[in-house]
């Protein structure tokens, strides 16, 4: 006797097909959307989801989490300093303490978790899907990304210029980490210059990539590496606990102009 259900393949296809162009027709339009899924941008989009803003985050890999899921070396246990463990704390990652002020986690665990949690609240993405451009409206504010499928740079030069779509939001994020992706475009026209990323220097690194993360341009909010790139700071290594923070200060501040915006 069969243990499954009697559905066909074609069943199967109808289900993937509507419920991702339902989806994909919903967020063509989005208070926030969030260009990269690694853990300033999950969360980020999981503190505003939770506050009941509609997000989008597009990442270009298969997979959310960016180097959360490795640490440092391709060594899968991740660092944050205190008091970046309370997040931990927050997302139920069971860590350790190594030395004062330093704890460490299983990277797959501490990823998992934050991605849960993130998908959790209500936050969508869009994944293998690479940021092309950004929307610009008036007084240039940033109002939106231009997307395609990542695989498209893969193609034939002839067929890889395969017109992109757009997608619309109040706000954008960059969490596209050391390339600053969405910036870039900025400073391809000429709006803003990226310093790029300074040495590391662990210590001065992660309070300076708190007190930067901002807006940088109108509509604009950086967050994570992005921060680092821009502003030429120190880079800090394989220790999270700022990627972490600067998301939740990200997020806080999307809210806050999100209500200017009204």
């Amino acid at each position: 006797m069969p243990i499954f259900q009697p559905v066909g393949e074609k069943e199967v296809s109808k289900a993937i097909i509507n419920e991702f162009l339902k989806q994909l027709y919903e967020y063509t339009e989005s208070d926030v959307i969030i260009v990269g899924a690694g853990p300033s941008g999950l969360m980020a989009g999981k503190e505003l989801a939770a506050a009941g803003t509609k997000v989008l985050i597009v990442e270009r890999n298969n997979y959310p989490g960016g180097g959360f899921w490795m640490g440092g070396y391709f060594m899968n246990k991740v660092t944050v300093r205190g008091p970046a463990n309370e997040i931990f704390d927050e997302l139920g990652v069971p860590y350790k303490e190594f030395s004062p002020g330093l704890y460490i986690a299983d990277a797959p665990s501490a990823c998992s978790k934050l991605i849960a949690a993130t998908c959790d609240t209500g936050v969508k993405f869009l994944s293998m899907t690479s940021f092309e451009d950004i929307i610009l409206r008036e007084n240039r504010r940033v109002a939106g990304v231009v997307i395609n499928w990542a695989s498209i740079s893969n193609l034939p030069q002839g067929l890889s210029y395969a017109d992109p779509i757009a997608i619309e939001s109040k706000l954008v994020v960059d969490a596209s980490g050391h390339g600053a992706e969405v910036v870039s475009k900025l400073e391809e026209r000429g709006m803003i210059k990226k310093k790029g990323t300074g040495a590391m220097w662990i210590e001065r690194s992660e309070d300076l990539l708190i007190k930067y993360t901002g807006e940088a341009h109108p509509g604009l909010i950086v967050t994570g590496m992005s921060v680092v790139t821009l502003y030429g700071l120190p880079r800090m290594g394989p220790t999270f606990g700022a990627m972490l923070i600067s998301g939740k200060r990200a997020a806080k501040i999307c809210l806050k102009k999100l209500k200017e915006l009204q």
